[in-house]
């Protein structure tokens, strides 16, 4: 089995349970500002912020349109009348003390450490949350560093993005990198435009209808311990 000195993580569906933390903060923030809040405003939400994520991903709208269109549409369709950027805030604070971590996370980024390997996030993800959440979060001292889209101003998949994190990483060999992801068209694409190898983390057991294909898949992190 190859092994691997760096493996860059995605943060969100493959360390940090973003599901859980989406949940917490979207009824926090409903009840912060005493909206009604029912488990099918969670379904609403979920539906169009993945849309308004894949437009983001393909280069459609900017991060600050990112923002405020999954919360317009949203109040759009359940007839609430606020300031979305006042809610956004509100929502992008909260969500940032929400560290949950995905089973096995805290065990392999242990495991990858003691080794002497090195463990980077990479993330489509929002500075305000994310620098948040890896400062809340009890895995931060395994993180030798973590590269956010919107700091960088390109995002996965695409190569420009990479190459920034080549450039901050100039004695990384790239077939001793592993990219560990749970979106097939972020992570693992992008790993296949960078020419690393990608490892699909595919928790729920989903098909993989697309032309995409990773270089491994696991549905459990411990699996990545053969790596190391």
């Amino acid at each position: 089995m190859k092994k691997y000195d760096i493996f860059l993580f995605d943060a969100d569906g493959t360390l940090y349970d973003y599901d859980k933390a989406e949940a917490h903060t979207l009824k926090a923030t409903f009840e912060h500002y005493k909206f009604g809040y029912t488990e099918n405003i969670l379904l609403k939400y979920r539906k169009i912020n993945a849309e308004v994520w894949s437009s983001y991903e393909r280069g459609e709208i900017s991060k600050d349109e990112l923002k405020l269109l999954r919360f317009s549409r949203l109040f759009d369709e359940l007839g609430i009348e606020y300031n979305v950027h006042e809610f956004n805030e509100k929502y992008a604070f909260e969500l940032g003390k929400c560290a949950f971590l995905i089973d096995g996370a805290m065990e392999i980024c242990k495991a990858i450490v003691s080794h002497g390997k090195h463990l980077y996030i990479i993330t489509n993800g929002l500075i305000t949350t994310q620098d948040a959440r890896i400062k809340h979060s009890p895995i931060e001292e395994y993180i030798s560093a973590h590269f956010i889209s919107e700091v960088i101003g390109h995002q996965k998949p695409k190569p420009e993005y990479f190459d920034h994190v080549f450039s901050r990483l100039p004695q990384a060999e790239k077939d001793k990198v592993l990219i560990i992801g749970d979106s097939l068209s972020a992570d693992i694409a992008g790993g296949n435009n960078a020419g690393v190898d990608s490892c699909w983390f595919n928790e729920r057991g989903i098909e993989n209808r697309t032309k995409i294909k990773p270089t491994y898949e696991i549905s459990e992190l411990s699996e990545l311990q053969k790596f190391i």
